[in-house]
């Protein structure tokens, strides 16, 4: 009896055992697991990095445990996966679908490679509820509004179950060529500092983790999460964005967990943030420029005003005004922000600042462990109004006040700028308003111990409106 050819199981952003169709497909017969960092292809971000570092250490020691390797490879996904198919004698190669342009280009190469050795690449559905091509408006265009978006999803029913994760998978020896995890330099590294030192005490990647806080989440904290998710001081938001880039947990897994709790508001409004991710893969699909372009192509026109010092001000949480900061310090601080502060940063830096929404976009990929470039980039473009059903460029957010609304006691704030610790809530959130005495009391000396706003309010929502206006005239 012929023994049965190996299959290669390619591991991209699906480092799951459970629910894990490449996996699946293999698991009844002899395998190897690779992964292949290919930098050319895509530029990870620093936290990004540091996810993926973690959560392979954890793939590989789940897979270890149910008898097989994962194999590491560090180069062009192009020239290795054929090379190493061809090593093993792997018929097919299983993955799970990607969507980002650069991916789809890459996965074609691989499949022509593949194809002129009699081998074939089988691509799975495997971090979406649904590939972007099966759901079409009922003029047979892509989808430009989310709520019909979300609606027709909703009208297909529930995704199909999980699949359970294999029992014992029959491991393929690794060739050699392959190579270390340390030898990926995934970590901060010196001389850089170590940026990610406070990450631990907030993440610990991998499966298991992320099985442990989704069951933590859809048990009780979804109830509450229609109001928790607004208010940054508390923890009211699920926190599995980056196990969801990452695929160790998969959009029907988290579906499924979170709907068989109940249907109370908490929940519908968390699953329908699940179908906004689903509707952001949906625009990438069929929009590829939607990490570089406006999707509303007058925006192409927009008067941004760049500047270096005041892109540099918003990164470092410098602007002077405390909600922004506070934000974007918990950003550099764990590698996450919380969505509602997202918001807040967002609106603030190309409507007051008027800078351009790639820089925005291309800073939270490189800082964020949850850095997905298809909800990054569709988010990027709602809070800057050029997307498709984004939020009009007209609606700026007033710092002051959301941070007054949504941190009335203080608490988000004062955690990431201690320096305002000391200032009555009354102060908090617009300092430079507070009496000389008040600010002496608290030990803050504007300009000096906090910085002074880097723009009025008044004067800056202002100057957007007429950016914005002359964007309108230009039109018409």
């Amino acid at each position: 009896m012929t023994a049965a050819a190996p299959t290669l199981v390619w591991f991209r952003q699906d480092l799951r055992l459970a629910d894990n169709p490449a996996l699946h497909a293999a698991a009844e017969g002899p395998m190897l697991a690779v992964y292949v960092l290919d930098d050319a292809a895509h530029r990870h971000g620093g936290a990004n990095r540091w996810w993926l570092h973690h959560s392979l250490a954890a793939l590989a020691k789940a897979l270890e445990a149910r008898g097989a390797a994962l194999h590491l490879l560090h180069g062009d996904a192009v020239a290795e996966i054929p090379k190493l198919a061809k090593a093993i004698g792997a018929q097919s190669v299983q993955a799970g679908r990607l969507y980002a342009p650069w991916a789809r280009a890459r996965d074609a190469a691989v499949a022509e490679a593949l194809e002129a050795e009699g081998r074939k690449l089988v691509l799975h559905t495997s971090s979406v509820l649904l590939e972007p091509d099966r759901l079409r408006t009922g003029q047979g265009k892509p989808y430009a509004v989310y709520t019909p978006f979300a609606r027709a999803i909703m009208a297909m029913g529930e995704p199909p179950p999980a699949i359970p994760a294999p029992g014992k998978l029959a491991g393929v020896k690794p060739p050699k060529g392959g190579v270390s995890l340390g030898s990926l330099k995934l970590l901060p590294h010196k001389p850089e500092p170590d940026w990610a030192a406070a990450f631990p005490a907030m993440w610990t990647p991998g499966e298991d983790a992320a099985q442990a806080r989704l069951a933590e989440f859809a048990g009780e904290d979804a109830a509450d999460y229609a109001d928790g998710r607004n208010t940054p001081g508390i923890d009211g938001t699920s926190r599995l964005s980056p196990r969801l880039h990452w695929g160790e947990l998969s959009p029907r897994q988290v579906w499924h967990a979170v709907a068989g709790h109940g249907q109370d508001g908490g929940r519908q409004t968390w699953l329908k943030e699940i179908l906004w991710r689903e509707f952001s893969y949906h625009t990438l699909w069929h929009r590829p420029q939607l990490p570089d372009k406006p999707l509303r192509a007058e925006f192409e026109q927009f008067g941004w005003q760049p500047d270096a010092k005041l892109l540099a001000a918003w990164q470092r949480g410098q602007t002077g005004y405390p909600i922004v900061d506070a934000g974007m310090r918990q950003l550099w601080k764990h590698g996450w922000m919380h969505n509602r502060v997202r918001m807040i940063t967002g609106s603030f830096l190309v409507k007051h600042l008027l800078q351009p929404w790639q820089d925005g976009a291309a800073w939270f990929l490189d800082t964020l462990v949850d850095g997905d470039l298809a909800s990054n980039s569709q988010n990027w473009q709602w809070v800057s109004g050029c997307g498709v059903d984004a939020a009009p460029y007209f609606r700026i957010f007033n710092p002051i006040l959301q941070g007054q609304k949504f941190d009335a006691d203080g608490a988000y704030v004062r955690d990431f700028v201690p320096e305002l610790a000391q200032l009555p809530d009354k102060w908090l959130h617009q300092p430079w308003a507070a009496p000389e005495a008040v600010l002496r009391g608290a030990g803050v000396t504007l300009g000096q111990t906090y910085p002074k706003p880097v723009v009025d309010h008044a004067g800056a929502r202002a100057r957007a409106l007429a950016a914005f206006a002359d964007l309108r005239s230009g039109r018409e």
